[in-house]
């Protein structure tokens, strides 16, 4: 068993600081864009250098404002308690749902001003995405955030200021999203119709988080289920009939 003990402050300069959580996202982004751009250019879309830029400055600011407006809402009393805490993104709290949302958002516009299809566009992304996000939870779990229930398995974590050890469900999802992004990375090579990368993304990613939230230590939020299972359920459903129509299409 593991006693968590992990500062998440790198460095702390007096009221500045540096959390790993901020320099995981910022990785993450920078990761997101160069793999993009190896696809791309792999698949040769018409896409210059300054079209690339443009890409990850939509999809920056459509994943911040969906993730954070998720988070809020999820949260609504908190940060109708603490409004100022709406924008210290750096203490965590960005919610996968609205941040993809907000991506999808940005990425449908981009693909419209840039005139080339949006699956394109949303195919190349959701690889890079799905090990992004592997690493956005290796930074909850550093962030103490986000724990699962209480069990005595070997791999138990003791969180500060949590009662009793707990799933360290945070590196479950971790290990989720790295499983997705190998299996998108694996079949990317072969004679894919467009979307079937986008849709495969969606469907385990929903089928997935759906079943981890069995593991967190979470409030209902409808009919039994957590938030993060509510918004779950319909990308599973979804993205299956997607992928059924498509890969039917193809036959």
């Amino acid at each position: 068993m593991f006693y968590h003990n992990i500062d998440p402050v790198l460095i702390g300069l007096g009221p500045f600081q540096i959390r790993y959580y901020g320099l995981i996202f910022v990785f993450g982004i920078f990761l997101t864009y160069l793999i993009f751009k190896h696809l791309a250019k792999k698949r040769q879309l018409p896409l210059s250098n300054k079209d690339f830029d443009d890409y990850i400055l939509y999809g920056v600011v459509g994943v911040l404002v969906g993730a954070r407006l998720g988070s809020v809402i999820s949260d609504f009393s908190f940060y109708a308690a603490n409004p100022l805490q709406i924008f210290a993104v750096w203490n965590g709290g960005l919610a996968f749902h609205g941040g993809l949302i907000g991506l999808v958002i940005a990425g449908y516009y981009y693909s419209k001003r840039k005139n080339i299809s949006f699956y394109d566009v949303a195919d190349l992304t959701a690889i890079p995405l799905a090990f992004a996000l592997g690493l956005g939870r290796i930074a909850n779990f550093i962030n103490g955030e986000f724990y699962g229930t209480v069990t005595n398995l070997p791999w138990a974590v003791q969180f500060q200021g949590v009662e009793g050890f707990r799933h360290p469900v945070q590196l479950y999802e971790s290990a989720k999203n790295f499983l997705i992004f190998a299996v998108l990375w694996h079949v990317k090579t072969h004679k894919l119709p467009r979307g079937m990368l986008f849709w495969m993304f969606i469907t385990l990613y929903g089928g997935f988080r759906f079943s981890l939230e069995f593991y967190k230590d979470l409030p209902p939020y409808l009919l039994n289920l957590t938030w993060g299972q509510v918004w779950s359920l319909p990308m599973f459903v979804i993205g299956g009939y997607m992928l059924y129509k498509l890969v039917r299409k193809k036959n």
